[in-house]
């Protein structure tokens, strides 16, 4: 049996609803964060030695980063969502998959992580890390948000999809990013074809039955 190793709030929700849309049968297991942490159990570890969500085992694999996930659930699916090889909608999909976890994560990441330094600073350093983190934030990381944001509504304003003018496992890629711009950094507030984007894949079955299936998701 598929099994999807499944860390709530995180990049794993998409594997979830990915199965959903494609029809594969699966089981979950699910992990919670630390509390205090927010970081995943050390139970993950005995998966996959980085300890990290999502993973899939399946008949004695191990398959580890989600886009590698995706690639190998839509092969399993006989290549559902996956446009046809040699199409320009096919090169659009490779590109959305790697750019969702590669440029576009960068800054988001960057955002989660000056966000937390002030307060996990010690209390006299306080003031100096947030103000450090406040220059970056504004000086760096907000203008490369902008300039991703912008990219990416631009492209949306084509067909309303990632890769051509039907839904694709491109779109199950920059869900993640998407949701956790429109969030965590805001990025989105002004930019109506991502929002029409979010909108639509929320609307869609096969997410609210993953949603349903997984747990509470705070980026939905």
């Amino acid at each position: 049996m598929l099994t999807v190793h499944h860390l709530e709030n995180s990049r794993s929700q998409r594997v979830l609803w990915l199965l959903e849309e494609l029809g594969l049968p699966y089981e979950i297991v699910l992990y919670k964060r630390d509390p205090k942490t927010m970081l995943a159990p050390p139970a993950l570890r005995a998966v996959h030695p980085l300890g990290k969500s999502p993973v899939v085992t399946d008949d004695g694999l191990t398959i580890a980063e989600t886009g590698a996930i995706v690639e190998y659930l839509c092969e399993k699916a006989g290549g559902q969502l996956r446009p046809a090889i040699g199409t320009p909608a096919a090169r659009a999909c490779t590109f959305w998959l790697h750019y969702a976890e590669g440029s576009a994560m960068t800054p988001l990441l960057m955002t989660l992580v000056f966000s937390t330094m002030p307060r996990r600073a010690p209390r006299l350093m306080r003031g100096l890390v947030g103000s450090i983190t406040k220059q970056a934030q504004e000086g760096f990381v907000n203008p490369q948000l902008k300039n991703h944001f912008n990219f990416i509504e631009a492209e949306l304003g084509r067909t309303g999809w990632f890769a051509g003018p039907d839904f694709s496992a491109a779109d199950v890629m920059m869900s993640f990013p998407l949701e956790a711009g429109a969030s965590r950094a805001g990025a989105v507030a002004r930019q109506p074809h991502i929002l029409a984007f979010l909108d639509k894949i929320h609307a869609r079955p096969a997410y609210q039955r993953a949603l349903a299936k997984g747990g509470p998701y705070v980026y939905a």
